[in-house]
């Protein structure tokens, strides 16, 4: 039995993970500031302590650290909404905020995993898979939306350093659009913002021409991939896709949405300068190889878009009755 400590566990993927290591056994210790997380988020979880604060108080963060075995590092600004309204929290949180966590990390010297993004391959339009060690392609500073990009680049090359300057056991893994149950439509995430207009029959908004191309991965596959990285002590000072290779374009999910929620919604196309203001970038296509983690721990995903999709469409219709 371990004493793990997840920054963010309160927020979608952290109360999924959450859930998961309480349930086979370990205390479970959660930091969250509940700026996009939620106390709702961990009703099921039981014997977890909750502490509501920020990780970047230091003395907090130093009592909690110090305390557990391990650290799963989630707390961050997620979401293209929030980051093209919130340019400067996301540049604190994500770098600021993830110095402290791995400068606590090496002083107690606990193992680290640290949560990151597809975002960092940046623009990468010519239709390949992302490999690891693929080149980053970005926008111009001019641009908010690669404020993330920058910002979780920066977490990786610190988490890096520690590695191999400080033999810090570290794991960093880039998740590729993580969806499920609990996953809110707020930040800009696609499925959840589908499913929901769907199931009130509203018309669904589809950005740009809707022929970008992404694949999507049920958080349970996700969250087990995490937990099965950490315990392979081989992953440390790597970097891991979890993803799914099985594509979609965002016109093609709206439809396949309409059609399983049985919907009258329709489809109204809106220009990426409506949505997000003049000049946002966007990538046509974004997959993972995911071959790298497949060797490291045998990952394959279980569930397809279907299965997301209607893990989805349940989760918002239990929440409709409910209100």
């Amino acid at each position: 039995m371990s004493n793990i400590l997840i920054t963010g566990g309160a927020g979608f993927i952290g109360s999924h993970l959450s859930l998961e290591l309480s349930s086979t056994g370990h205390n479970v210790i959660i930091i969250d500031n509940m700026s996009t997380g939620s106390i709702r988020n961990l009703n099921h979880i039981r014997g977890a302590v909750i502490v509501v604060d920020d990780i970047m108080n230091e003395h907090v963060m130093e009592e909690l650290v110090c305390k557990c075995d391990c650290i799963y590092h989630l707390a961050a600004a997620v979401g293209v909404k929030l980051i093209m309204e919130k340019p400067f929290e996301t540049i604190n949180t994500n770098v600021r905020g993830t110095e402290i966590v791995l400068r606590l990390a090496n002083k107690y010297k606990k193992k680290i995993m640290i949560v990151s993004t597809s975002e960092i391959y940046g623009s990468h339009d010519d239709g390949d898979v992302l490999f690891e060690d693929s080149a980053r392609i970005m926008g111009p500073v001019t641009k908010w939306r690669w404020a993330y990009a920058c910002s979780k680049t920066i977490d990786e090359f610190l988490s890096l350093a520690y590695y191999k300057k400080e033999n810090l056991p570290v794991v960093i893994v880039r998740l590729f659009n993580t969806v499920g149950p609990k996953q809110s439509s707020q930040y800009g995430m696609v499925i959840p913002n589908f499913v929901k207009s769907a199931i009130n029959n509203k018309t669904l908004h589809v950005y740009g021409d809707g022929s970008q191309v992404r694949s999507f991965t049920h958080v349970s596959d996700v969250v087990g991939a995490m937990i099965k990285l950490m315990n392979t002590d081989s992953a440390m000072g790597n970097v891991f896709n979890i993803g799914s290779n099985n594509t979609v374009s965002i016109h093609d999910l709206a439809k396949l949405i309409i059609n399983r929620t049985g919907s009258s919604s329709k489809i109204e196309f809106v220009s990426y300068d409506v949505a997000y203001g003049e000049g946002f970038e966007d990538m046509k296509c974004r997959i993972p190889d995911i071959s790298k983690i497949s060797s490291a721990i045998n990952y394959e995903p279980k569930y397809d878009l279907n299965y997301i999709i209607d893990d989805v469409i349940s989760y918002y219709e239990r929440d409709k009755q409910a209100s």
